[in-house]
């Protein structure tokens, strides 16, 4: 497992991911566009009953296959203080031990270097909650909200693009805060929040319904904040952005919570995730 880390960190990590992403979009010729999209289903046993479009051949590209929306009663908005964002393996979750958060066994992260180094608003975090839901190739890769909150900032962070596996996970030191990453913070009736966006290798990209396509800027991070009169409110359950290819989603709250799921197991966006 220590060989495959070292091997992505010699990979030129971004290039293959935008390349990736180029290639995704591509819309011709159809027989082609839709071979690729079967032999994926195929190795990953990706099953369309869900989605709203359920013929490969229909979908315009392999990404509009990726990010597909799933039918409106797919997944049922569970009756909890908080909802899973995504499909996915609920990898970690747990309290916020001084300020520290669970990668793996035996290794940790900060929440200030998973926001980008802004120790004020980790702060607010310092007694609080995580979770890590971790979203394989084959699952639903839209990101949904955990509960009702109004953005405020959202915050894009260059990085690495490492693979962010659980055997990624169990060897490379600090992750998911090395990783490229969009964090965005919103306000809720619980306090704040902040739900944290990680890119990984071949993830061609992270999108939000507020911005689009974020742009990588792998030299700088990038601050947008939103005032009052224009700052969007979403509530449980809807839509914020989407992955193109597998990632993983990091929920924060400044808040102790009682879990609805443990570790490990596989989770549904928009069923409970604690309360």
């Amino acid at each position: 497992m220590k060989f495959f880390a070292i091997l992505q960190s010699l990979l030129p990590q971004h290039h293959l991911s935008r390349a990736a992403g180029w290639l995704g979009h591509l819309q011709g010729p159809n027989w082609l566009k839709t071979t690729l999209i079967k032999a994926f289903m195929n190795s990953y046993g990706i099953s369309l009953k869900d989605a709203e479009i359920e013929k490969p051949e229909d979908y315009a590209h392999f990404n509009a296959f990726f990010t597909r929306a799933l039918k409106t009663d797919a997944r049922p908005l569970a009756n909890s203080r908080f909802v899973m964002p995504a499909d996915g393996e609920l990898s970690q979750r747990g309290a916020i031990a001084e300020g520290a958060m669970i990668q793996a066994k035996g290794r940790h992260y900060t929440a200030t270097a998973l926001l980008g180094g802004d120790a004020v608003a980790a702060q607010a975090f310092q007694d609080g909650s995580f979770a890590t839901i971790y979203l394989s190739p084959r699952d639903y890769h839209r990101i949904h909200m955990p509960t009702t909150g109004t953005l405020r900032r959202t915050c894009y962070v260059p990085g690495d693009l490492f693979a962010v596996n659980k055997s990624t996970a169990q060897t490379v030191d600090q992750l998911f805060a090395r990783n490229e990453r969009l964090v965005c913070h919103f306000d809720t009736a619980d306090g704040p929040l902040a739900v944290v966006l990680v890119g990984a290798i071949i993830v061609a990209g992270i999108e939000t319904v507020w911005g689009g396509v974020e742009a990588p800027s792998p030299d700088a991070m990038r601050e947008t904040l939103w005032s009052d009169d224009h700052a969007p409110t979403f509530a449980a359950g809807d839509e914020i952005g989407r992955f193109f290819l597998g990632s993983t989603v990091i929920v924060m709250a400044s808040s102790a919570l009682n879990w609805a799921a443990e570790a490990g197991a596989a989770v549904r966006v928009k069923a409970e995730l604690a309360d």
